[in-house]
Parts: C-alpha cells; structure tokens; sequence
C-alpha cells in the first residue's frame, strides 16, 4: 500500500450547541487538518505515472477546503436564531453554516467527505482544535 499525507491550518470561531461546559461559548481555533490518501497501486500511465497523486493537486485540494473556513464564524445550522444570523451578515461577519454540530469529529469528517466526492483516495483525516488533541476519521473501506 502507498500513501501520501499533506496539511493544512485554518482559523475559525465556533460554539457546541446543547453542550455544557466552556465550549458552549464562542470561541475560536487554529484547526490543523491533516489529510491521507492510500492506494494499494501506482498510477501506470501519464503524468502521475508511479503516483499516488501528484502532491501539487493534493496540496491545492486540502487548502482550498482550509481556505473556504479560515476566518469563519463556524455554525451549525439552526443553532441560532435568524435574527441573530442576519445581525452578524449585517456586521459583516463571515459565516459558514453546516448542517452538524461543529465538533472537530465532524469537520474531520467534512474534509474527508469532499476530498472524496472529488475522487481522492483518502484514508484517514485528522482535525486537531489544539496542537495536541485531535479527532480522526476513517471512511468505509470501498
């Protein structure tokens, strides 16, 4: 099996709905994805010949999906009220709503699913909120 790992950091605020304890308020993080793809063979042919994936392409799709949430106000679709979301668009705050809660379990998650719906192999995603506690997700084998 081959494999390759890139990552990539973003800075967003956030806050965990229905939960009671100090993240229940906003607050932000430095998030680190780190992202990898396995395959059990080398592309054959072109210009990834003896690739897993050229690194530039790699690269570039993690960051962008870093780059969309960098300096974002992360939400959870719902959690707050239209009146509040419409003051901070007002304000000119960048929001991203989500339809999960917006724990790092699940942006992990998030980052593997559109890495995957863009056809990379990608086996493991690790988010971390602080450089020493991360989440991990490991899509279905296919």
């Amino acid at each position: 099996m081959y494999g390759l790992k890139t990552e990539a950091s973003f800075d967003s605020a956030h806050f965990l709905t229905d939960y009671y304890g100090k993240c229940e308020n906003l607050h932000g993080h430095r998030w680190r994805a780190v992202v990898h793809l396995a395959v059990d063979d080398l592309q054959t042919e072109g210009t990834m010949k003896d690739m897993v994936l050229d690194f530039g392409v790699f690269k570039r799709a993690v960051r962008e999906l870093a780059d969309a949430l960098d300096h974002t106000f992360l939400v959870e679709e719902g959690s707050l009220a239209p009146a509040t979301l419409a003051a901070l668009e007002a304000e000119g705050f960048s929001l991203f709503i989500v339809p999960f809660r917006t724990t790092a379990e699940n942006l992990a998650r998030y980052f593997c699913d559109c890495l995957v719906e863009q056809g990379l192999p990608v086996s493991q995603v690790e988010m971390y909120e602080t450089p020493n506690n991360c989440a991990v997700y490991r899509p279905l084998q296919r």
